[in-house]
C-alpha cells in the first residue's frame, strides 16, 4: 500500500514506523524540518516538509497514487482539509483524520463527514479512545490492560506477575494439569522490555507482564490464578478535568451508579464548567500535588486514582502521592513514550498511552484481509488481531499442530458462532471462524497473508 501520513508527532511517527516495517510505501509530511530530519534518519520513509493540507505538498508526496491518507497533525482543521483535498483533487480512496475539538464530534453534526461534505472515512478522537481504554481497565480490577474481542465473548488481559503469583516458574504446558479449570492461552510475555512469544516450555517469572486470552465467563477465575483478587473500585478520584476526565466522569456516572467520584481540576473556570456538566461528581478546584487538596479529596480512603491531566509529570507525581497516602490503585496517563517503562517501577499500577490507543484504531482500518479488530502493544512490539478465516486460508481444515504457523504468531482463541474455543494442538479451524492471533511485529505481514482474501474466494 502507498500511505501518506500527515504529521510526524508521536502518533504519526509510530504509524509510519510500523507500516514502513511491513514493506508499505510510506510518505510523511510535517511542517518541522527538525522533526522530518529525525524520522527520515530512523525510519525507511519518504519525507516532505510543508503544510499537509496544501495541494502542492500533497501532490509532491504522491497523493495521485496513494491508497490512504492518515492525517494526525496537531491541528484539527489541517487534518480535515487534508482529507478533503486528497479526496477532491487526488481521489485518495481511504481518508483518516484525528479530531480533538469536541464541537466537531457532536453527534448533531455527524452529517459533516458524509461523502458530499467532508469525505472522511474514519474520525479518531484520542480523548474518547483514552477514556474508553481506562473504562475497560476498571472493569477488570488488577489488570494492566483489558481488550475485548469477538463482540465481547473473549478478553485479552494483561497482568503483572507479583511475588506469590501461583503460576510463576511453571512451564506453560503444565498449567492445565495444575489448574484444570483454567481455560486460557498465554499469548505474550514482556520481560525487561523484551517480548517473548511463548512456547510450552517457557515459564513466567516475577515481574513479567503477561497477556492471556480468556472466555468472558472465566475472567475472575483466571485473575485469581495469577494472584489478582482485587475488588472493583467504588471510590475514585480523577486528576485533571480536561476532555479525558470529563468523558470518563460522564461514562462512570451513566454506567456505574454505585461509584463515588471526585475530580480535582486546577483551572477555576474549567472546574466551574465541570460542576455544571456533571450531576453526581464532586468537583474540587485545586492542585492535585497540594497535600491539603488531596486531604480534602480524602485520597487515603479512595480505591483508585486516575490521573489524566495534560502534564505527564503531574500525573505521575499525583499518582505516587495518592498511593503514599493509602490509595489502593493508581492509573496514569503518560504521553511521553520514555516514561512508559519507568512508571511501573515507581509504583504506578497502570500506565495508559494515548498513542497506543490511537494507533490501534488506525491500524484496524489499515490492515488487509478479513480483519475485525487490532490492538497494538508496547509501541508496536506486537499486535493482537481478530480475523475471519476464509475457505482459502492455509489455516483452515487442518489441526493447528500441522498448520506450521510462522515464527512470532500464536493462535489464542477461536469463536465459532456463539461457541468459544480455546485451541489445542488437535483443534481444527473452520471457514468463517473468528480467530484471535498474537503477532510479534516482524510477523504481522505474514499474519495478513494468512487471512487475505484470495482470488479463489470469488
Amino acid at each position: 500500500m502507498k500511505i501518506i501520513v500527515c504529521g510526524a508527532g508521536q502518533v504519526g511517527s509510530s504509524i509510519a514506523r510500523q507500516l514502513a516495517g511491513e514493506a508499505n510505501d510510506v510518505t510523511v509530511i510535517d511542517r518541522s524540518p527538525e522533526v522530518v530530519r529525525k524520522i527520515s534518519e530512523t525510519t525507511d520513509v519518504t519525507c516532505h516538509i510543508g503544510n499537509a493540507s496544501h495541494p502542492d505538498v500533497l501532490d509532491r508526496a504522491g497523493a495521485k497514487n496513494a491508497d490512504m491518507i492518515v492525517a494526525v497533525t496537531y491541528a484539527d482543521e489541517v487534518n480535515m482539509v487534508a482529507c478533503q483535498v486528497a479526496h477532491s483533487l487526488f481521489e485518495v480512496p481511504e481518508k483518516i483524520a484525528r479530531v480533538r475539538a469536541q464541537s466537531y464530534l457532536n453527534p448533531a453534526w455527524s452529517d459533516l463527514y458524509s461523502r458530499q461534505n467532508l469525505p472522511i472515512d474514519l474520525i479518531i478522537s484520542p480523548e474518547i479512545e483514552v477514556a474508553r481504554a481506562i473504562t475497560r481497565r476498571l472493569q477488570v480490577p488488577g489488570a494492566l490492560d483489558m481488550l475485548p474481542f469477538a463482540e465481547g465473548k473473549l478478553r485479552v488481559i494483561g497482568v503483572r506477575c507479583e511475588a506469590g503469583c501461583p503460576v510463576v516458574n511453571t512451564p506453560l504446558r503444565q498449567l492445565t494439569e495444575i489448574f484444570p479449570a483454567l481455560n486460557i492461552v498465554v499469548l505474550g510475555i514482556m520481560r525487561d522490555d523484551r517480548l517473548i512469544v511463548p512456547r510450552g516450555d517457557d515459564q513466567m517469572l516475577v515481574g513479567d507482564e503477561v497477556y492471556f486470552v480468556v472466555d468472558e465467563h472465566h475472567i475472575e477465575r483466571a485473575m485469581s490464578v495469577f494472584g489478582h483478587e482485587e475488588k472493583e473500585a467504588r471510590r475514585m478520584i480523577i486528576v485533571g478535568g480536561g476532555n479525558v476526565g470529563l468523558f470518563l466522569a460522564r461514562d462512570l456516572e451513566a454506567n456505574q451508579p454505585g461509584v463515588s467520584l471526585k475530580i480535582i481540576e486546577i483551572e477555576r473556570d474549567r472546574a466551574q464548567f465541570l460542576a455544571e456538566q456533571l450531576t453526581r461528581t464532586v468537583v474540587i478546584h485545586g492542585d492535585a500535588l497540594d497535600h491539603d487538596i488531596l486531604e480534602e479529596a480524602n485520597v487515603g480512603l479512595s480505591e483508585a486514582v486516575i490521573a489524566v491531566s495534560n502534564d505527564d509529570e503531574v500525573n505521575i507525581l499525583a499518582s505516587l502521592l495518592a498511593k503514599r497516602a493509602g490509595c489502593q490503585r493508581a492509573m496514569t496517563l503518560v504521553n511521553n513514550a520514555s516514561y512508559g517503562p519507568l512508571v511501573g517501577n515507581l509504583g504506578v499500577d497502570v500506565a495508559i498511552s494515548p498513542r497506543e490507543t490511537t494507533v490501534s484504531t488506525i491500524l484496524q482500518r489499515i490492515r488487509r484481509g478479513r480483519i475485525h479488530a487490532v490492538h497494538s502493544l508496547r509501541d508496536g512490539l506486537a499486535e493482537i488481531v481478530e480475523a475471519e478465516a476464509l475457505e482459502t486460508s492455509p489455516l483452515v481444515g487442518k489441526p493447528l499442530r500441522e498448520a506450521k504457523l510462522p515464527s512470532g504468531l500464536l493462535v489464542g482463541a477461536i469463536v465459532r458462532g456463539d461457541e468459544v474455543i480455546i485451541p489445542r494442538g488437535d483443534t481444527v479451524i473452520r471457514a468463517h471462524d473468528h480467530v484471535v492471533v498474537f503477532a510479534a511485529a516482524a510477523a504481522v505481514k505474514k499474519l495478513e497473508q494468512l487471512f487475505a482474501v484470495r482470488l479463489e474466494f470469488f
